[in-house]
């Protein structure tokens, strides 16, 4: 990936020629910049790096390590690595911008 900016248009373009739920929008070094847009059901499963979502559009229920949070547009979610988590009763408008960084395993909390 070239570009070094990414508008939400575009990056639904991205999406759509993709055929996908996701498309990778942006690297460098150990960050990758995803959309993500997930058809009725979150299927994730847990992911070997740390990642942060920022709702780039609608909202509903997110559920971390048995914990459920709603969310909505702009609100920004952490997630370590392997952590169980997932989107739920979310808008037919819900997608998300997903950042994932760092080593595989996470990085170590700073106390």
């Amino acid at each position: 990936m070239k570009e070094k900016e990414f508008s939400i248009e575009k990056a639904r373009e991205l999406l759509k020629e993709s055929a996908g739920v996701f498309t990778k929008v942006f690297q460098h070094g150990s960050l990758v910049a995803e959309f993500y847009k997930p058809e009725k059901i979150d299927y994730q499963k847990p992911h070997d790096r740390d990642e942060i979502y920022v709702v780039a559009s609608g909202s509903g229920t997110f559920t971390h390590e048995g914990k459920l949070w709603q969310f909505k547009a702009g609100d920004f979610l952490f997630v370590p690595a392997g952590a169980e988590r997932r989107f739920e009763n979310f808008t037919d408008d819900f997608s998300t911008w997903v950042f994932f960084y760092g080593p595989v395993g996470g990085e170590k909390e700073i106390v």
